[in-house]
């Protein structure tokens, strides 16, 4: 892991994915974009709000054949509540991103659906989704199940995309009875498609867990 120093503090500031631009230092919340051999600061990010997550940075997932590492997070939050968006990083390059509310998860990867699907396609246009619609996707015909407007609270480790306060996406995620998962995410940098799995921590074989004080990990996480 190659460490850079924060140039709003001096603090030591680990690179866990170096082919992602922005890093958030966690003793000063500054946030860092690195890139042609320079590192500056663009901004202070949010200080996350406590919760009582497993996952953590470094938390290690298998899958479906998908092995991959907990690299970065994005807390977002919404008129009912908040959830995290945990990016993860597989050997081989391949990029994750692992939502998580609830006690449940959703493991995706990024689907190129905003030219190959009518409705989202719509969407991307700036148009509202409609709950309950149905797309094919991956051969899968899944339904909205969640349509929500939602704000950045507050990122740590190394991210794609700088998630400073202000930072507003609308999200619509879809399901189907089989366990599939789709996102779909529109913000001010264009629409995103993302497909995967709903999962239970047990499911995602989770390593590198974090202890919380008052849980007792179940001997399958063990």
């Amino acid at each position: 892991m190659e460490n850079l120093t924060c140039p709003s503090c001096g603090a030591a500031l680990p690179v866990r994915d170096p082919g992602l631009p922005y890093s958030t230092c966690a003793y000063c919340q500054t946030l860092v974009r690195r890139g042609a051999g320079k590192v500056e600061a663009i901004g202070t990010v949010a200080t996350l709000p406590a919760d009582v997550s497993p996952i953590q940075i470094g938390t290690t997932v298998d899958r479906d054949g998908i092995a991959a590492t907990v690299v970065g997070r994005v807390r977002w939050g919404w008129s009912d509540g908040s959830w995290n968006e945990w990016f993860l990083r597989a050997a081989d390059g391949r990029a994750f991103w692992l939502g998580e509310a609830m006690g449940m998860y959703m493991l995706t990867s990024e689907y190129p659906a905003v030219t190959t699907v009518p409705a989202i396609q719509n969407f991307a246009q700036g148009n509202p989704m409609a709950r309950d619609c149905t797309v094919k996707a991956g051969g899968k015909w899944l339904t909205a199940s969640d349509i929500k407007e939602a704000e950045c609270l507050g990122s740590e480790g190394d991210l794609p995309f700088p998630a400073l306060p202000g930072r507003t996406m609308t999200n619509a995620d879809f399901r189907n009875a089989a366990g599939d998962a789709l996102s779909v995410q529109r913000d001010a940098d264009g629409t995103t498609a993302w497909l995967g799995v709903w999962s239970d921590l047990a499911g995602l074989k989770p390593g590198n867990l974090r202890q919380i004080e008052g849980w007792t990990m179940p001997k399958a996480l063990a």
